[in-house]
């Protein structure tokens, strides 16, 4: 038998403590910095798998999906032991300073013990996570609902059980087809939008809940245009087609869909064949239509199954509707309101519309002087006007005079100066409203849109305040007509070729001037000059050629647009300067096709005309065309200081020195709805993560929504990121661009500061021109939830699109191009 021996060595104060610790202790310790080197590690992957997951939500959210619940708890887990690990990442360097031998030992077993058994923990639930985090499925489809709530347009007192038998029959199996009709202002409207909101609840299933506000002028394709919408036909080229087409394809659609079609306000029948849907039977009524009308014949023109007449309120209704709009304050303000009270509800005759808006009027009058003199007005306006409708058009004309102020009353008015039905531009019309001013009184009325080729007579003129004479086909205006109280003249849409200097000469109180779409003159009229009132004046659109030294003394003017004066070469200086009260001043795409004057502060030197527009004291909204990087620089560190302008749209050509920008310089520009980069030296905007951070903090290119590029040296225009809000964009002869949004630039960018950013989430229109040596969009594929159309053309080297296969289909994507292969693998 051999002999044992047995080893002897001295231990110091360290080792005994090492060797007092029991193994799995010593595991902790003694494997410390390992298991920190692989929680760093391991929680590094963490985060790419909790980004590869982020992104595939987001894209599964623009497709209308919603993301799972298991998900959703991952996510807030991940979020606990990433913070868990960044504050064991922070003890970690105090812990190892406690480590000895190399790490195998420590001085201080119990700290490290502690530390250690954390960051093993922390590292198992880390790789447990990440292996979780393997979804096959991270949303499921949203239930779509087919109906969009609609806000009540008045009180439903009284209307309650109407309302119950209504819905009644529109449930029946056996009926297709309800009219409502009665007198206007009885509440045939509010009762058609709680059918609508009834569906929002209901459980009875369509596919389609559609609403289509008809009116007196009946037009067949806006029905059709309000159908196409709501199933998702509408789009670039719907316009192209014609009404037999239009209808062909709603009804593809409709044919084997449950709709509700709610049509409001019909004043004669509507061939729905016509439309496109198909027409409810009582054998075949799995969809409904249901419609307004004020006149009982037209139900039976449309032959609804059931018809029900909408009734003026009884007493007891009616005065409980008058109270909640007057208050309960005002009518027990004297002992006689009350009794006073009651005959003005009377004298609405039980109407809704009378109720609320006589109600409402009166809702600030406190004595019973005020009241009487109601009753008084109310009386004798009904007698103005003939017909059963008399209590609707006297009771809204009352509502009118008990304005509280002119200004109100004043822009009610103004929207009589468009044709019916036009579309008005808001920020014209504030810019009118605003340089019109406060009134004290008008009587004037606005010119009806007759196709006229000439002006009206001259006697005609004399006591008019404001005219209009949009939309007509006017070529001269010679004579001189006597109009001292002319406040508005709008003259857009014409064929204007001459305009005598006189035609403007006894215009003294015109505050509005629109020429708006006038190819020529080509010379202001002189006699504009002498228009010393004059605030708004539009000269967009027009074939202008310079403007006049003599403009300077219209100093009144607030309002000056020039926009797609493409003509326009010269403004002389101290012109702009001389305008102190402009407010707003619009010159995008302005001067587009001329040869440059080196006189002009429009050409010639840019930065005094910017000089100029900064020096204006009242100034905050600005469209402006620049080809001066001076210029530029100047106007961007101006909007930086405290006292920024308002720019809406910005024009820069020929820029040169053009690549000492970046991205961040535009970040300033808050306000900016349209950018158009022309024959500029840009290769690219830098986007570095530390200004795409403050460039999100700061909002800029919040509201970039168009976005043109046209002869520029980009190589890439990743930086169309930071627009989250862009809907077109158009690029367009970029000879170096091999890519639109570069995957090595964007990657340049962490995750953190890319945080929830979608590309492309609100586009509807890319198109892409002559861009020979273009060879990707995007590496991978885009949802584009709002994309309608994508145009390629003169593109050789872009051969696929990043969208999936079924999406163009899905989503109805319009696809223009050659050479062209639709889906990225």
């Amino acid at each position: 038998m051999g002999n044992v021996c047995s080893p002897s060595f001295s231990c110091d104060g360290t080792i005994s403590q090492c060797l007092d610790c029991s193994v799995r202790q010593a595991g902790y310790i003694c494997y410390l910095r390992d298991n920190l080197k692989d929680l760093r590690r391991e929680s590094q992957k963490l985060i790419e798998e909790r980004n590869d997951v982020r992104i595939r939500v987001i894209v599964a959210e623009q497709q209308q999906m919603k993301r799972l619940e298991r998900v959703q708890g991952w996510f807030s887990r991940v979020q606990d032991v990433l913070y868990e690990v960044d504050r064991l990442t922070l003890e970690s360097n105090r812990e190892d300073a406690k480590l000895c031998l190399g790490g195998l030992c420590t001085k201080i077993c119990k700290s490290n013990y502690k530390f250690g058994r954390k960051v093993f923990r922390t590292l198992r639930e880390v790789q447990s996570l990440s292996l979780e985090g393997d979804f096959k499925e991270v949303a499921q489809p949203a239930p779509v609902n087919p109906v969009d709530e609609r806000p009540l347009p008045t009180s439903v007192v009284g209307l309650q059980s109407t309302f119950e038998r209504v819905w009644s029959c529109v449930m029946e199996d056996t009926i297709g087809i309800v009219g409502l009709y009665g007198m206007g202002g009885v509440g045939k409207t509010t009762l058609l939008t709680q059918i609508n909101n009834k569906f929002l609840v209901s459980p009875n299933h369509f596919d389609f809940v559609i609403w289509v506000v008809v009116s007196k002028d009946l037009q067949l394709e806006k029905i059709q245009e309000c159908v196409a919408e709501k199933i998702g036909l509408f789009n670039e080229s719907w316009s192209s087609k014609n009404v037999q087409e239009k209808a062909q394809e709603i009804f593809k659609i409709l044919s084997d869909k449950k709709f509700m079609l709610l049509l409001d306000d019909i004043w004669e029948p509507v061939d729905l064949a016509q439309v496109g849907l198909p027409i409810p039977s009582p054998r075949s009524t799995s969809s409904k239509v249901v419609f307004t009308s004020r006149d009982f014949e037209v139900c039976g023109q449309m032959e609804a199954h059931r018809s029900f007449k909408v009734e003026c309120l009884a007493y007891e209704d009616a005065w409980e509707l008058f109270e909640e709009k007057v208050g309960r304050e005002i009518l027990v303000s004297h002992p006689d309101t009350p009794e006073l009270a009651e005959i003005v509800a009377k004298e609405c005759g039980g109407l809704p519309l009378a109720l609320i808006t006589v109600g409402r009027a009166m809702a600030s009058k406190k004595t019973p002087q005020e009241w009487e003199h109601a009753i008084e007005v109310l009386r004798s306006s009904s007698s103005k006007f003939l017909g059963l409708e008399r209590w609707v058009y006297s009771r809204l004309k009352f509502s009118y005079d008990f304005l509280p102020t002119d200004t109100i009353r004043f822009c009610v008015f103004y929207c009589c100066l468009f044709p019916e039905d036009s579309k008005i531009s808001i920020e014209d019309l504030i810019d009118c409203w605003i340089c019109e001013g406060l009134l004290d009184e008008y009587d004037g009325f606005g010119a009806r849109n007759q196709g006229l080729t000439g002006a009206p007579r001259i006697g005609m003129w004399k006591e008019i305040t404001r005219m209009s004479l949009m939309q007509n086909a006017i070529q001269n205006l010679t004579e001189t007509p006597t109009c001292p109280h002319l406040r508005a003249l709008f003259l857009h849409s014409n064929h204007l070729g001459t305009v005598s200097n006189n035609f403007f000469h006894s215009m003294a109180s015109l505050r509005v001037l629109i020429f708006l779409y006038n190819g020529s003159p080509e010379n202001l009229p002189l006699g504009i000059l002498n228009l010393v009132s004059l605030q708004h004046l539009d000269l967009s659109w027009t074939g202008i050629t310079r403007l006049p030294i003599e403009l300077k003394y219209l100093v009144n003017l607030k309002c000056l647009n020039l926009e797609y004066t493409f003509r326009l070469s010269r403004i002389p200086q101290l012109v702009i300067s001389d305008l102190k009260m402009l407010r707003a001043l619009r010159m995008f795409e302005c001067g587009f096709k001329v040869e440059q004057e080196a006189d002009s502060i429009l050409f010639g030197d840019s930065e005094v005309l910017v000089e100029e527009l900064l020096a204006l004291k009242h100034l905050n909204l600005l469209t402006i065309t620049l080809q001066i990087f001076g210029a530029l620089q100047r106007l961007l560190n101006y909007c930086n200081s405290s006292r920024s302008i308002n720019t809406q749209s910005l024009c820069l050509r020929h820029l040169n020195n053009s690549n000492l920008l970046s991205a961040f310089s535009f970040a300033s520009l808050r306000h900016l709805w349209t950018l158009h980069l022309y024959f500029n030296d840009f290769e690219e905007l830098n986007i570095d993560a530390g200004e795409v951070k403050r460039i999100r903090e700061t909002r800029g290119f919040h509201s970039l929504q168009k976005v043109y590029i046209n002869y520029s040296k980009f190589r890439h225009a990743t930086w169309l990121v930071l627009a989250p809000r862009a809907k077109v964009i158009r690029i367009s002869n970029c000879q170096r661009l091999q890519e639109i949004i570069s995957m090595e630039k964007l990657g340049e960018i962490s995750a953190e500061v890319m945080d929830n950013l979608i590309l492309f989430g609100r586009l509807e229109y890319l198109i892409l021109e002559g861009l020979q040596n273009l060879k990707s969009i995007h590496s991978s594929y885009l949802p584009f939830p709002r994309l309608k159309e994508i145009c390629v053309w003169k593109c050789a080297e872009l051969k696929k699109l990043p969208l999936d296969c079924n999406q163009g289909l899905e989503q109805k994507i319009i696809m223009k191009g050659q050479d062209l292969l639709p889906f990225s693998n």
